[in-house]
């Protein structure tokens, strides 16, 4: 262990380096940092003391990036509220159902139809379903699109991901990471997941105007050590249960994102957020070798990108067209949340932690790495995008339908007057 702290340093060096090279270039730093990982790892090479294997320093790496999920989900817990959800009306609702729905139907059907057993289909579904909320809130930040009248939409449907995010981890993790053989073991480890996730919802929303008394601590350091004890406690605690550890970070977060507190919270771990998240990326990278990642992963990412872009802008029309909003706006909100990112990079992890199928690492390292790519891309260029798809379905805006007719009425009125 002489040269592990050397070798963190030196993998920090390259994270640092591959964020510079994204901002140079004002693009998503997600691909970056899978990149660089990829680029060192067991299959890399040793010049000098610079040893890019990482052998020394790897489970430790690693462990800072199971650290970087826990805050990746405990700070999206924090920006969530179930209240808001609630608020947030039934055009959400609807259309959050309808994005889930067509994408992790295509997703499922998919992993079948590839040859895949019904776990690794699973895994798979989950990969293509969830967006990467951290690269569209992004997007949406620099292409100053905050107020424009899909993002309302757009936003919901994040929102609407992450409850189902929560749900489907916890069943996933249930029939994957679970001991259980038979088909009632799967289900009451399922059962005992949401279950688990209930009884922490309610009895943190009961237990808040106590949280909001326990939270009043001056002292930042005594503070940091309350909140990061709870969420490595309570995280730790859900993985023993088989309930993904970053879904326990989750419900922490939401659990604290009630009290009157979530502002100083959110203050307080938005660098190590940062921080450790870079590293989670990065992580991931070194267990993938380049060299893996021909022939089926290949094919198999390309069909799976091809019909998350079909499936995606079905559901942002569909969706936004519910909502009563123009084509181009539903257009928007496809071609925005089709960027995939760390949630899909977790349900590769759960699949390798289960001992599922080796593919699915290569396999979800291309996906993610070209729809990373892609997403901020079609984002920018929605407006030309939809203009080339306008062309050709000649989209139809039915408000103006709904319109023209109560004009004609008021001028027959006025006329009658």
């Amino acid at each position: 262990m002489d040269h592990l702290i050397f070798e963190v340093g030196l993998a920090l060096v390259l994270i640092a380096a591959a964020g510079l090279l994204s901002a140079k270039l004002r693009f998503s730093v997600v691909p970056f940092y899978i990149l660089i990982g990829m680029a060192v790892g067991p299959h890399a090479t040793q010049i000098w003391h610079l040893d890019f294997r990482f052998i020394e320093s790897q489970p430790f790496i690693d462990f800072m990036g199971r650290i970087g999920i826990l805050f990746l989900l405990f700070y999206l817990g924090l920006e969530f509220s179930v209240g808001r959800l609630v608020k947030s009306g039934r055009s959400i609702v609807v259309g959050g159902s309808i994005y889930i729905g067509i994408n992790f139907t295509l997703g499922l059907v998919f992993g079948f139809a590839s040859g895949f057993p019904a776990a690794e289909a699973l895994v798979i579904a989950g990969i293509t379903t969830i967006s990467s909320s951290a690269i569209v809130a992004k997007v949406l930040v620099d292409l100053k699109r905050t107020a424009n009248p899909e993002t309302e939409m757009i936003l919901g449907i994040i929102m609407f991901e992450d409850v189902f995010l929560a749900v489907y981890i916890s069943i996933l993790s249930g029939l994957v990471l679970s001991d259980s053989s038979t088909i009632g073991g799967v289900i009451m480890s399922a059962l005992i997941a949401l279950g688990f996730m209930l009884i922490v919802i309610i009895i943190g929303r009961k237990a808040t105007p106590l949280l909001n008394k326990l939270l009043k601590i001056r002292s930042n350091e005594l503070f940091s050590l309350v909140v990061f004890g709870a969420l490595f406690l309570v995280a730790g605690f859900s993985e023993t249960i088989h309930v993904a550890e970053a879904i326990g970070a989750l419900l922490v977060g939401l659990v604290l994102a009630e009290t009157e507190h979530a502002k100083r919270i959110e203050h307080l771990i938005l660098p190590f957020r940062d921080f450790f998240g870079a590293i989670f990326f990065f992580s991931f990278g070194p267990s993938i070798d380049p060299l893996s990642l021909g022939g089926e992963a290949v094919w198999l990412a390309i069909i799976a990108v091809l019909l998350t872009l079909f499936g995606n802008f079905l559901a942002g029309m569909i969706a936004g067209r519910s909502a009563g909003l123009s084509p181009k706006a539903s257009a928007n909100i496809g071609l925005t949340i089709v960027s995939r990112g760390e949630f899909s990079i977790i349900m590769a992890n759960m699949g390798k932690a289960g001992g599922l199928l080796p593919l699915l690492q290569p396999f979800a390292a291309l996906y993610v790495l070209i729809l990373a790519i892609l997403g901020p891309l079609l984002t920018k260029e929605s407006k030309h995008v939809f203009r080339i798809l306008d062309k050709i379905f000649k989209f139809k805006d039915h408000r103006k339908k709904k319109e023209e007719p109560r004009v004609l009425q008021n001028e027959g009125e006025t006329r009658s007057v």
